[in-house]
């Protein structure tokens, strides 16, 4: 009768094991976190991209850009009741940015007829690298 050895792991075969997984963790982690810092600001510039199209779209139709009062939300319902609006502008709802804050619009804008912003992972107007604002005219310095 043959039977199969079973072999049982030493305490020191486990320490060793929950090292190894220890170190690999730790030199994924920081590439993870550093990929997920460019998708977010990636995802941010594609935003603001669709949501400008939107807004030339609405443009188009009634001869004017969506009003400060309302702001992007004239892209997604007939707020004025306006004969000509032909929306809604966008397939789903306005996004709102990677970090859960909703996009900034000001019309007139001090860059252009108006101005898309969002603040970043700061959450507030200015900073550097990933907390840089994320605009229509470009990255905010």
């Amino acid at each position: 009768m043959n039977r199969k050895r079973r072999r049982n792991y030493t305490m020191m075969e486990m320490v060793i094991v929950i090292v190894i997984i220890g170190l690999l963790a730790a030199m994924a982690t920081p590439l993870y976190l550093k990929h997920m810092k460019r998708a977010r600001i990636n995802t941010a510039k594609t935003q603001i991209r669709l949501l400008e199209q939107a807004i030339f779209d609405f443009q188009l139709d009634l001869k004017r850009l969506p009003d400060g009062e309302h702001g992007l939300r004239e892209l997604e319902e007939n707020v004025a009741n306006d004969e000509k609006w032909d929306g809604p502008y966008l397939k789903q709802n306005v996004p709102k940015d990677p970090w859960g804050e909703e996009y900034v619009y000001t019309q007139p804008g001090e860059h252009g007829d108006f101005d898309l912003i969002s603040y970043g992972s700061d959450r507030q107007p200015g900073g550097e690298n990933e907390a840089a604002d994320i605009c229509n005219y470009g990255t905010k310095k």
